[in-house]
């Protein structure tokens, strides 16, 4: 790590007034431990969105919200409602997506093919918090936590809440969400559902989404019963991409009018916490869920149609045995997710796709004194794929085998250092993750037809961390500076037409939050994050990797006037960066771009009134675009512009 680096680091650890903040002490985090903690003393740069950070950001998407905090890049292809977002967590860049786990409740939502997040299933009303572990998660979490984990915890409280909203805005913009919860002694339910239409901003770039989930549970003495579910459909018109011409020209034109994509489907999780003894917790999980999706590509003449079905068995052991006398526990776990795929495309064969993975995990943590903790952990999984893809008689070709069976261990070691509202921390340890189903279909350039990519090694590495945090009077604060090296990073390589295991890389940087909230309602947060994701080795050694923004920054202002309102201001930075594929860096770079959101909201006793305006300054910016070969062009996907949205919401007690 260039010097620079480590004097931020040792800057942040000695002067904590640049250190981060724990957003609340009270605040409960799951994710550091997969059990429920109120302050967990694991070395790890941790973020909590709480619902109060929700409401007071100009957005009304998932993904949207992720944004505003430092290390976290945001790409959407098309549409307002983040049906098709990206979430990069340390500069993955096309490869986001296998990089950056995304949990809801705990439960991997990832899928095992190269599709995206269906986050229509998480209506934003049932959220009660997000949580962001920066950084790779792969000891407690498994494959594709490399860059770290997003979990989003849905309200299970229980606690009597009824409460309705609306919301219209440009371009057809119409939103109608619903939240009830309740309960008693022995019961409680929570309830959300999401109604939402945008005829959107460019053309064919509608969207729609109906969602429902909730959970229902029963109190036993020593814990309780659940079942999760969800239930959801989307879909979306597909503008596609526009040529250099195009975009300058106009933006909101579509390259084909008449495309469109389509999905459904659900999510059931029955499971059980107990209280075995004083000092022994078991919590389990048996989840099923299953997606079908629909694409009509018109101006290509062709369809597609898949089907995905995933089961799981998550149980693990909270020991709180008490190490020599010391403070200490040990988390103890099994995860079993096994999950099929099945696509077709037009006339093409189908194919098909299994894969089984079972992991055994442990993390234990002691502290030796009330400041010092010492964790440690590790994994092994094992992942056992298979593809197949019938006989194509066109092509005279044979139906297509192949599988692999790879294993593969992860640890690390950290320790933190816990002061009088402060807390400084240091780790080491090790990350991986297998090639997703998709990429294991390749494709011979020479004979025209499907091959099996079964030589893919999995991408493995190591990472250092130091960072720290403080929370001093209306101040809070959080930094982290990093250093990731990875071997056999699995991506696609458009020069040789396949998935490949790339030479060395490295990934390095710093991530810096400060909060300040002011007894007179004044506020403000900044955020930024710097990157720098190269190779180390071989043919593309020192070049930057592609669609990794080196700087990013948010800033955020807010006024809680009282009766007369709260107001807030939202700007969102990304820095130029390498387009989509061009690992020669050969090409120009994608410009960078800042955005302005602005919101309104009044309370009017159960009434509360919110005006937003997102892109006020209406620029012009593309979140993704890429160089064709192909084409000999640029393409771009633009980002939407100016819209203004007025909401209502209705809380019945």
């Amino acid at each position: 790590m260039q010097p620079r680096f480590i004097a931020a680091a040792i800057a942040a650890l000695g002067f904590p007034q640049y250190a981060l903040a724990i957003d609340d002490e009270a605040t409960v985090v799951v994710t550091a431990t997969r059990f429920s903690d109120a302050d967990p003393r694991i070395p790890a740069n941790i973020s909590v969105i709480t619902q109060q950070d929700i409401a007071e950001t100009p957005s009304a998407t998932l993904p949207d919200i992720l944004k505003a905090r430092a290390g976290i890049g945001v790409r959407t292809i098309s549409g307002s409602l983040g049906i098709d977002a990206t979430t990069d967590l340390r500069g993955f860049g096309d490869t986001a997506a296998s990089n950056t786990l995304i949990l809801l409740d705990g439960q991997r939502i990832n899928p095992i093919d190269m599709g995206s997040i269906s986050w229509s299933a998480m209506p934003l009303a049932g959220v009660q918090r997000i949580e962001i572990i920066r950084g790779a998660g792969t000891v407690l979490y498994g494959d594709r936590a490399s860059g770290g984990v997003i979990n989003i915890i849905t309200d299970k409280t229980g606690r009597p809440v009824a409460s309705i909203a609306a919301e219209a805005g440009s371009h057809g913009y119409r939103v109608l969400d619903g939240h009830v919860a309740g309960g008693g002694e022995q019961a409680y339910f929570n309830l959300a559902t999401r109604y939402a239409e945008d005829e959107g901003w460019r053309q064919n770039n509608q969207q729609d989404q109906r969602a429902l989930s909730g959970r229902v549970g029963l109190r036993l003495a020593a814990g309780d019963v659940f079942t999760d579910f969800a239930t959801y459909r989307d879909s979306s018109g597909l503008p596609g991409y526009l040529r250099s011409a195009a975009y300058a020209d106009d933006p909101r034109s579509a390259r084909t009018p008449l495309d469109n994509h389509s999905r459904d489907g659900y999510r059931l999780r029955p499971g059980v916490r107990f209280d075995i003894s004083g000092t022994l917790t078991l919590e389990a999980e048996i989840g099923a869920d299953q997606e079908n999706r629909h694409g009509n590509y018109l101006s290509f003449g062709s369809v597609s149609d898949s089907r995905k079905e995933t089961s799981s068995t998550t149980p693990r052991l909270r020991w709180r045995h008490g190490l020599a006398g010391l403070d200490s526990e040990t988390v103890l776990g099994v995860d079993y997710y096994d999950g099929d795929v099945e696509s077709r495309y037009s006339t093409s064969p189908r194919q098909t796709a299994d894969q089984t993975t079972t992991s055994v995990y442990f993390q234990n943590s002691t502290a030796f004194t009330d400041a010092w903790t010492l964790t440690v952990g590790g994994r092994r999984q094992r992942m056992k794929q298979s593809v197949h893809q019938d006989a194509y008689p066109a092509w005279f070709q044979p139906s297509l085998d192949g599988g692999a069976t790879r294993t593969q261990n992860a640890g690390d070691v950290g320790v933190s250092y816990s002061g009088d509202g402060w807390r400084a921390y240091g780790k080491a340890g090790s990350t991986y993750r297998f090639a997703n189903t998709d990429e294991l279909f390749g494709y011979d350039n020479v004979l025209y037809v499907p091959v099996f990519a079964g030589d893919l090694r999995p991408q493995h590495g190591s990472i250092g961390e130091v960072g720290g945090s403080i929370r001093a009077g209306a101040v809070d604060a959080r930094i982290a500076a990093y250093r990731m090296d990875l071997k056999d990073e699995i991506g696609y390589d458009g020069s040789a037409g396949a998935n490949v295991n790339f030479d060395p890389t490295r990934r390095q940087g710093i991530e810096a939050e400060l909060g300040w909230r002011s007894g007179g309602g004044l506020r403000a947060k900044i955020a930024y994050t710097y990157t720098d994701a190269h190779f180390r080795e071989g043919t593309y050694a020192g070049n930057a990797i592609p669609l990794v923004s080196r700087h990013m920054a948010t800033l955020q202002l807010g006024w809680d006037a009282g009766s007369a309102g709260s107001y807030d201001l939202f700007t969102h930075y990304v820095g130029n960066r390498r387009f989509s594929g061009d690992f020669a860096n050969e090409r120009d770079l994608l410009p960078g771009y800042t955005t302005v959101d602005l919101q309104a909201a009044w309370k009017l006793k159960a009434w509360t009134m919110t005006a937003r305006v997102l892109n006020a300054f209406d620029k012009r910016y593309a979140p993704f675009a890429g160089y064709s070969t192909y084409i000999s062009d640029y393409y771009y996907y633009p980002g939407d512009g100016r819209s203004i949205r007025l909401a209502a919401r209705y809380d019945f007690f």
